[in-house]
């Protein structure tokens, strides 16, 4: 079965790398200097050096800490938000 989808796989699988390429923004780096000076970024230092300290854990740690942290809140918003409109779907199908 695999062998025959082989290729729409790889078509697929291709498309959706362009489709993404399309919606990078390609001053990226201008981006990720403005975020670097931001006052954001100063405060997750002092975040990071808390929670090295109260953890007793090296601040790389605390830094992956508060990055899964907030990934793991993210996905959790992005799953109760799909969800949601999964439901709203559901009730307009219904009407």
């Amino acid at each position: 079965m695999l062998i025959k989808n082989q290729e729409s796989i790889q078509l697929l699988n291709t498309a959706i790398i362009k489709n993404k390429e399309k919606k990078i923004d390609s001053k990226f780096e201008e981006r990720l200097a403005n975020t670097c000076q931001a006052p954001a970024m100063e405060a997750l230092g002092v975040a990071i050096t808390h929670l090295s300290n109260e953890l007793s854990i090296s601040r790389d740690q605390a830094a992956i800490l508060i990055v899964d942290t907030i990934k793991e809140l993210e996905a959790s918003w992005n799953d109760y938000l799909l969800i949601e409109g999964i439901e709203k779907i559901k009730e307009n199908l219904k009407n």
